[in-house]
């Protein structure tokens, strides 16, 4: 991740058009003209193009004429010429270079190595190949061969196809949208969609991001690089592709299920951005979740003229998940004179066909106001007794005070169901979005219900482990190699219990028969329990035995068990010959009155690797698609957030006499088959099913699992095969202070955040000044949330705690720029501890941490007047100079790595 030299991409104070010209004689007049036309007021040179150019450009023969470099180059020569051209653009000054086409241009691999590599001493940065280039509208830079140009807005758009890029700045053009830059990305050989996030996540004039893609080539990259930017504005997906995708070789369930469009959802929703359909939905889900705070939950009051419109958009809302919000009595009650007479309910609310601008007023108001409510959607039709323009006057005077009593505005939405152009003026002034259909205004309050579901997923507390989860993974590893060095595909009956029992998940008692006699010999022991038997024809081949007629039930004697078992040997023989049998399992009938047969599965995603499962079980778990799918690795609440994904899950919060499942158990046996997919790389393909769930707890009756050596996955290696970066658990420590007192220390995680609290509590308002350069008085949940939900790909936070109580007593924390070289550090510990020698220890530690990572720099603010931090900075090795912002405040810097060094 890196977003180093990309201002001179977006910011450039010069320009190059870098020839000899291959695009032929029209784009580069396109091209000089777009610039000439933009403003850029710059120096514009063109290099190789022949001396006949438009008024403003300098031309020159060759790069070593320019009398001085440029810091943007557009590069317009054949790709075999571009490793020479690129380095003496390099040596000249340039810092970044567009390797422009107006279609998709695809170099050679040789080619594109050469040129990053003739960049790379200069650090220079590379858009393409096979851009259509970029606008930077606040430069008044207009580098393209797009379609139309982009005017100046708000809004970034990053492109991976060019003909994308081009439909969307049509539309933006004919729809008056504007954007703060515009990317198209091409054959992304340098620099990609994370890099861009990145800049404009920290980019003031952007007020939300639009991004097109296909393929992601370094997944775990891409989603810190989104989660960073979630967090701080809006990022909306559009991605293309998914009909060309082919699974390859999938041998269970769950890596059946998992196909990748279904993946990237995941990954995207657990990245907090938000995944659109189309070019439209882009703008109208952007539209509507930047003008408008995040919803609070999904109930949406709906007030219209005439029963069927009315209808028409509840019904929409009942298609997309919504819910109709049920008013207050009170409310109701309030709204019956307005109502149209024989509509039998008050949401939706059905006005008269010629209620006029006052009535919608009233009723949105008084919807607003409700607490049952939390969004309201006014569709009004044209009338001849009515103005529209009135009714939309109206409803904006209401929308901007939002009509709630409680203090938040909540969002109002209005749909105008009549033809373009919409009296929409008054709405816009005072941001409510406004649509020309009432499914478009319900679409667009998904939008905001499924972006607040992304925000909540990145700002959760989840709750505590329990302490009792110990797993055993040095136990589960020997299980695999062991099998691995005896060249199996698949474990058997007996490591698959030891593997799970190592992990705590809980099994219906399993024993392996490898005859017909040996089954008959395990049944006796079974049925003298009080069982009836399950026997279960165990193949490597054949790893789905329901479909082989492999699964027979309810035997009650060892006869019926050695017949039973004989006759099924003898089938599969006969129909399958070329099937290895490992023999046959022994299992106890279980028998639930109220159990639910549940699914969780591991697959192995060519993109995101490792994957999780959830959802209704059985024999018809793929015919069924109740799945939901999720990226380890999981805390509690992300589990349970998956299990909610399902339809399922109504199931098992229980209904009428059914009692509900142990939902608890059911999120942490899934929190436990993550943990199995961060510890044990050879995991290829995991099925558990069915589970039984009840309110007793969840037991696993069936499991398969598929092994092999680690695969690689691109960027990555065996032990960091995740998208998300896992708990760092290896920087665990144990350490001694001054006076022989032992301290736990431990990567800050999620559910360390009541404990941070109440460390909060502990430290003195003076010393928080000192840390915060300002008091402070109350630490919300989303404040804490950012301290405690750290991307370990970007950051780094130690908390010292008391190994009796755990309580914290001291935190240390590192965040990296998005170039990886620097990274900006912040400590606290409780006051009495003071001198004690914890902070010593705790920056020793990051300062560890930074060296191991690469970090070249460790930098920090300190107040002048907090001489003890100053003091030990100096002692270890920081320099201390004054801010050239801020005369009150010290700026202190330590070189960790020899980059980080200035030069003697």
């Amino acid at each position: 991740m890196t977003i180093r030299n990309l201002d001179a991409l977006f910011r450039p104070r010069s320009i190059v058009v870098a020839g000899p010209n291959r695009l032929g004689a029209g784009a580069l007049e396109l091209l000089l003209r777009r610039i000439a036309e933009g403003g850029f007021s710059g120096t514009k040179t063109v290099v190789g193009c022949g001396k006949d150019l438009p008024e403003g450009f300098r031309p020159k023969r060759r790069i070593a004429d320019m009398q001085e470099g440029a810091e943007l180059a557009i590069l317009l020569g054949a790709p075999n010429e571009a490793a020479a051209t690129v380095k003496a653009l390099a040596a000249s000054g340039t810092r970044a270079a567009v390797a422009l086409s107006p279609h998709y241009d695809r170099w050679r691999d040789a080619d594109i190595t050469a040129a990053l590599q003739a960049g790379r001493p200069a650090t220079m940065r590379l858009l393409g190949p096979g851009s259509l280039g970029l606008a930077s509208p606040v430069a008044k830079l207009s580098a393209h061969l797009g379609a139309c140009d982009a005017r100046p807005g708000d809004l970034a758009f990053i492109a991976r196809s060019g003909t994308v890029a081009n439909a969307t700045l049509s539309w933006a053009a004919a729809n008056g949208v504007g954007f703060s830059g515009v990317a198209s990305l091409g054959q992304r050989a340098d620099i990609d969609v994370s890099d861009l996030l990145d800049w404009f996540a920290l980019d003031y004039r952007t007020r939300a991001i639009l991004v097109h893609l296909e393929t992601i080539a370094n997944p775990r990259k891409f989603l810190s690089a989104a989660r960073a930017a979630a967090r701080s504005k809006p990022v909306v997906v559009l991605r293309s592709g998914a009909s060309r995708e082919v699974s390859g070789e999938r041998v269970t369930h769950a890596g059946r299920i998992a196909v990748a469009d279904a993946v990237y959802d995941a990954a995207l929703a657990r990245a907090g951005v938000l995944r659109v359909e189309d070019i439209d939905e882009m703008f109208e889900a952007v539209e509507t979740i930047s003008r408008v705070k995040p919803v609070s939950g999904r109930r949406l009051a709906i007030v219209a003229t005439g029963g069927s419109l009315a209808t028409l958009a509840a019904d929409q809302l009942q298609r997309q998940g919504g819910v109709l919000a049920e008013p207050h009595p009170d409310t109701a009650g309030a709204l019956a004179a307005s109502q149209r007479p024989g509509h039998p309910t008050s949401n939706p609310l059905c006005l008269c066909e010629t209620a006029g601008a006052e009535a919608y007023a009233q009723a949105a108001g008084a919807l607003l106001a409700d607490r049952n409510v939390d969004a309201v959607l006014a569709v009004v039709a044209p009338s001849a007794f009515t103005s529209l323009e009135d009714t939309a006057n109206a409803l904006a005077q209401v929308g901007s005070t939002g009509g709630s009593a409680y203090g938040r505005r909540k969002p109002l939405l209005v749909a105008l169901t009549a033809g373009a152009p919409l009296p929409r003026k008054s709405l816009d002034q005072a941001r409510i979005p406004c649509h020309g259909s009432a499914s478009e205004a319900v679409r667009a309050f998904m939008h905001l219900v499924r972006y607040a579901d992304g925000r909540d997923m990145l700002m959760a507390a989840p709750p505590s482990l329990p302490a009792d989860f110990q797993p055993d993974p040095e136990t589960a590893r020997d299980v695999v190699r062991m099998a691995l060095s005896r060249g199996q595909q698949w474990l058997t009956p007996p490591e698959i219990h030891r593997m799970l029992a190592a992990y705590g998940i809980s099994q219906v008692e399993t024993r392996l028969a490898r005859n017909p006699q040996e089954a008959a010999s395990i049944a006796a022991d079974l049925i003298r329990a009080g069982d009836r038997v399950a026997a279960k024809l165990v193949s490597p081949q054949l790893p789905f035995k329901s479909d082989v007629g492999g699964v027979l039930l309810d035997l009650d004697t060892p006869e019926a068990v050695e017949n039973a078992a004989r006759d099924l040997l003898a089938r599969i023989a006969e129909t399958h010959p070329g099937a290895e049998i490992t023999g046959i399992t022994l299992q106890p009938m279980l028998h639930h009155a109220h159990s639910s047969e549940l699914f969780i599965g591991l697959a192995d995603d060519p993109t995101f690797g490792p994957v999780l499962l959830f959802g209704h079980g059985g024999t018809g778990v793929e015919v069924m698609g109740d799945i939901a799918i999720g990226l380890p690795p999981l805390d509690l609440n992300l589990a349970e957030a998956i299990v909610r994904g399902t339809r399922v899950s109504h199931l098992l919060e229980g209904f009428r006499n059914r009692p509900a499942a142990d939902m608890h158990a059911i999120a942490l046996t899934l929190v436990k088959v993550a943990q199995i997919a961060v510890d044990i790389p050879e995991i290829r393909e995991l099925d558990l099913n069915p589970l039984i769930a009840d309110r007793s707890g969840v037991t696993v009756l069936d499991a398969r699992i598929a092994i092999c050596e680690a695969r690689v996955h691109p960027g990555r290696s065996p032990t960091s095969r995740l998208a998300i970066a896992p708990y760092p658990k290896e920087w665990e420590r144990d350490l001694a202070l001054k006076d022989g007192t032992r301290v736990d220390i431990h990567p800050v995680r999620p559910e360390d955040e009541e404990r941070y609290r109440r460390f909060f509590e502990k430290v003195s308002p003076e010393d928080l000044r000192l840390r915060f350069f300002a008091p402070v008085k109350e630490f919300n949940h989303a404040f804490m949330a950012r301290l405690v939900q750290l991307d370990y790909s970007r950051a780094m936070a130690f908390a010292a705690s008391d190994p009796e109580t755990g309580d914290i007593l001291g935190v240390v924390r590192l965040h990296a720029d998005p170039d990886h070289r620097t990274g900006e550090y912040a400590i606290l510990v409780q006051s009495s501890l003071k001198g004690q020698g914890l902070g010593w220890a705790l920056m020793q530690m990051i300062i560890d941490y930074a060296a191991a990572d690469g970090i070249e720099t460790i930098k920090g603010e300190v107040l002048k007047e907090n001489t003890t931090m100053l003091a030990m900075c100096t002692a270890l090795g920081f320099s201390v100079r004054s801010s050239p912002d801020d005369d009150a405040i010290a700026e202190v810097t330590l070189p960790v790595s020899p980059a980080g060094r200035p030069a003697d």
